[in-house]
Parts: C-alpha cells; sequence; structure tokens
C-alpha cells in the first residue's frame, strides 16, 4: 500500500532527523529537562471526546485538562489523544501534564472564530504584533506552568491558519492573529515528535520561559503563508540567571570565552533534531519590541540551535528584529537550508536599544538563497509613535564559520549603523559558489568593524584580514 505523498514526506523526515541525531548522539542540549514518568493516565475520549473531524471537542479538552488541574496525581497526569480528528476551539494546559498524540491523531483548530478568546498584550512589546490593543490567545496555551510536555507519536496539531491568513491579506483582522503553540512565564517544558501545520502566525512560542526543549519535531506551512515563523524563543533566560537578574541588580558579569561554552552546554533553551518548512523565519530568537522591550528589560540567553533542516522564502537562522531586551549567547549549528531568502539573518534597528553579543552560527550548508549572510541595523517597523530613535541597539561578538553554499544570489550584506558599529564580526571557512546572472557585489558593508578568514568570495574592506587570536577558528 502506498503512502499519500505528506505521510511518506513525513516520514522521511522523521528518518532523517533520527538518522542524523544518531550520528550526533553524543552532543545534545536536550538534558536540561528530565522527561518524567507519569503513572496516571486519561483519554480526551473518557470526556465525551469524538474525533469524527466534525464534532467540536473543545469542552471535553477542558474537562479533562481542569481534572488534570484539581485532582494533581502524583507525578501528574497524561492526556491521551487517540488516533482521530479532533476538532476544537483553543483551550489550556496545565502543569504536571502530558499530552500524547497517538500516531493518526490530529488536534484541529475550528475556522469558527467568534469564540476565540483575546488576551492582554505582553508587556515586552505593549500592544499586539501586528495591531494595537489585545491579541487572541495560542490554539494551544500555558501560563505561569511547570513540568508539561507535548509529544506523542508524530500526531499532529492543525492550527487551519488559512482562514487568518485571508483577514490578514484582505486587512479584516480586528487583533493580532494567535499563535499555534504559545507558553508563558512557564518553566521545564518539552515538546517533542509531534507535527504542527498551518498556524495562523508564528508556530512555537515560549515567552518569558526558562528549560524548554524543542526536538524531533515537524513544523509546516504553505511558502505564502504570512508570518509563520517555526519557532521563536523569547526573553528566555535560565532560572539561576533570572534570580540574580531579577533580585534587584541587572548587571551580570561573564567572562566571554568560558562562560560560553557553560552556557551553550547547559542551554536553557535547546532546539534540535527537526524540520520546518514555513512562510517565514524557521528561527527567530526575539526580546522585546522597542520602548516596552527595553522597559521589560528580560534579554533571550543562552539559546541552542542544532541538527535543523528546512525551507523558507525568509531567513533560516535568525536574531531578531525584535531585540529590545537583548540577545545573548546563542549557539546555531549544524543546520541545512534550502531554497531561502537569507540564510543566517541577524536584525535589528534605531529605536530597538538591546545588546546582541556572543552569537555563534556554524557548520551550515546553504542551497538556492537569495543572500548567504545579512546583519543589518535597520529592518523592523515600530510599535507606535513613542519609541526612542537614539536608542541604539550594540552589535558585537558575532562569530559565524564553516558555511558553505550554493546558487546563493549574494554572498553576504552587513550594515551597522554610524552611532553605533557592529564590532567583532568574525567570519571564517565560508565559500559560497555557483552564483548566476547578472551579479551584484558579493559583500556589502558598512559601519562595522571585524575579521575575515578564508571567506570566499572574499568580503568587504572592512573586514580586515585576520590576525592571529582575532577570530576564533
Amino acid at each position: 500500500m502506498l503512502l499519500p505523498p505528506f505521510l511518506t514526506l513525513t516520514f522521511l523526515l522523521l528518518f532523517f532527523n533520527a538518522s542524523v541525531a544518531a550520528i550526533y548522539s553524543t552532543t545534545t542540549c536536550s538534558n536540561i529537562v528530565s522527561l518524567r514518568y507519569r503513572s496516571d493516565r486519561i483519554s480526551v475520549t473518557d470526556f465525551g471526546g469524538v474525533g469524527d473531524g466534525r464534532t467540536l471537542n473543545t469542552k471535553a479538552f477542558r474537562a479533562a485538562v481542569y481534572r488534570i488541574q484539581h485532582l494533581r496525581r502524583r507525578g501528574g497526569t497524561v492526556l491521551y489523544v487517540p488516533p482521530g480528528v479532533y476538532l476544537t476551539e483553543s483551550f489550556n494546559l496545565t502543569s504536571h501534564m502530558t499530552l500524547y498524540l497517538a500516531a493518526g491523531a490530529v488536534i484541529k483548530a475550528t475556522q469558527e472564530l467568534g469564540n476565540w478568546p483575546l488576551i492582554a498584550p505582553l508587556p515586552s512589546y505593549g500592544r499586539g504584533r501586528e495591531l494595537p490593543g489585545g491579541r487572541y490567545m495560542s490554539f494551544i496555551h500555558g501560563d505561569g506552568l511547570s513540568d508539561v510536555v507535548i509529544t506523542g507519536e508524530n500526531g499532529t496539531i492543525d492550527g487551519q491558519g488559512d482562514v487568518w491568513w485571508n483577514m490578514w491579506r484582505q486587512r479584516t483582522l480586528q487583533f493580532t492573529r494567535p499563535n499555534l503553540v504559545e507558553f508563558v512565564n512557564s518553566q521545564d517544558i518539552i515538546i517533542s515528535n509531534v507535527i504542527f501545520k498551518n498556524s495562523p502566525f508564528w508556530n512555537i512560542h515560549p515567552v518569558y520561559c526558562s528549560n524548554v526543549v524543542v526536538r524531533y519535531v515537524t513544523i509546516l506551512a504553505p511558502r505564502d503563508s504570512p508570518n509563520t515563523d517555526g519557532i521563536d524563543p523569547e526573553n528566555c533566560i535560565s532560572s539561576f540567571i533570572g534570580a540574580k537578574l531579577f533580585k534587584g541588580s541587572i548587571e551580570i558579569t561573564i567572562a566571554d570565552s568560558t562562560s560560553a561554552i557553560m552556557l551553550y552546554s547547559s542551554s536553557n533553551v535547546c532546539i534540535e533534531d527537526s524540520y520546518i518548512s514555513t512562510g517565514d523565519d524557521l528561527v527567530a530568537v526575539k526580546s522585546g519590541w522597542d520602548e516596552y522591550g527595553i522597559a521589560y528589560g528580560r534579554p533571550s540567553y543562552g539559546i541552542t540551535i542544532r541538527r535543523l533542516t528546512g525551507s523558507s522564502p525568509f531567513a533560516g537562522i535568525a536574531i531578531g528584529s525584535e531585540t529590545s531586551g537583548g540577545v545573548e549567547n546563542v549557539l546555531a549549528e549544524h543546520i541545512n537550508l534550502f531554497n531561502m531568502g537569507v540564510g543566517i539573518h541577524i536584525k535589528t534597528n534605531s529605536g530597538r536599544g538591546g545588546l546582541i553579543k556572543n552569537i555563534t552560527v556554524a557548520h551550515v550548508y546553504v542551497e538556492n538563497a537569495r543572500q548567504g549572510i545579512k546583519i543589518a541595523g535597520d529592518v523592523g517597523g515600530h510599535p507606535d509613535e513613542k519609541f526612542n530613535p537614539n536608542a541604539l541597539p550594540v552589535v558585537k561578538g558575532i562569530t559565524i564559520k564553516n558555511v558553505w553554499g550554493v546558487r546563493v544570489n549574494q554572498a553576504g550584506l552587513i550594515h551597522g549603523l554610524r552611532n553605533s558599529p557592529f564590532t567583532d564580526v568574525c567570519l571564517s571557512n565560508i565559500n559560497f559558489h555557483g552564483m548566476r546572472g547578472p551579479r551584484s557585489p558579493s559583500w556589502k558593508c558598512s559601519d562595522v568593524f571585524g575579521f575575515a578568514h578564508q571567506v570566499s568570495p572574499w568580503p568587504c574592506s572592512q573586514l580586515s584580514s585576520q590576525e592571529p587570536g582575532s577570530c576564533a577558528i
């Protein structure tokens, strides 16, 4: 029996992810959260759930979560979703639970939007990301939770986002679209072995969280679907660092080199072994928007992205553009990108403020892209007229190494800010090949200082040839 093309692709991707993970099995950050055994197990069908694709199962999901929340079984409870298509409105999760999707299980968002809950904007945004005011709650939501797992046998969470995309295109949205899955102010979160598809907006959004693992996931959306970012960790720091940051002091002194290695090996956000094909950035690390993000003052810190494969008309690995709380100590490695807008994109703007520091991207393959590398200080709009144009971002300590690209139209663009040049930008062992058609200059640079070593085509003059010890190899 032949499998449908979608399932065939899915199985191939999962096999690929598992094979790559086996090759690099000694290198993982997923142990930052322990997967706990839960002896208590219930099924959504115990609460009247019907997987016929037509029955609305909102009451069943909410009743099951209510039971987990209030009975508080020792070790937590598994909420099992058997094979079938379970149509539902949005619902909240609770602490100490596992949402487990069997093979063939689909949790599908309703396209009847009249009862979709509104929630307050994130304080680091001051308003909805798309429109002033509140925002629609994510399809599957968690706020103030701990010890939550979303996993299974590669079942599917389907946001049925086309109705939302059409409202965006027609400019009939009243509030900002919902994410597919969002955790707010939560810790010890695992998301694994699930297919996410057709999100109305961003797919997976952990914000103000610590200790988050996203592994062995497949995220799919049409190439023309607007703003369907794959995974957007935001304002996430470890519990230990958070205690130091917010206990009356906002200054942390960390030795750049050895501390970076320590944070990478004990990263508090771990994204590994996944396939993402969407209409926007595959992974975008964010930390708040202009004056609201500056006032909230919480960075994204210690994030590891490893063994990711994907395709997008926008960026593969992105920092920003909302970086007002700062982004520090990010490691992305073993990344394979196909049919991209930009391979690696670090983006910010005047008015953002924030420190972007100690970003390392390594071992990247890019095939068929508009640009290989872009680091720019003129990207992204503003929430309102209250932003301070003199709040300039600081970008320093950017290392990009061991990158191989074919059919890349332009190798790179690095545009710093005149009053805040980008510094300590290090490029090493980078090769872009197979550029075709009318060529623009291979590199365009301004207001940047740094070093280059074994880069082809050779980058701009602002990146001097390597001095001993000046560029990490």
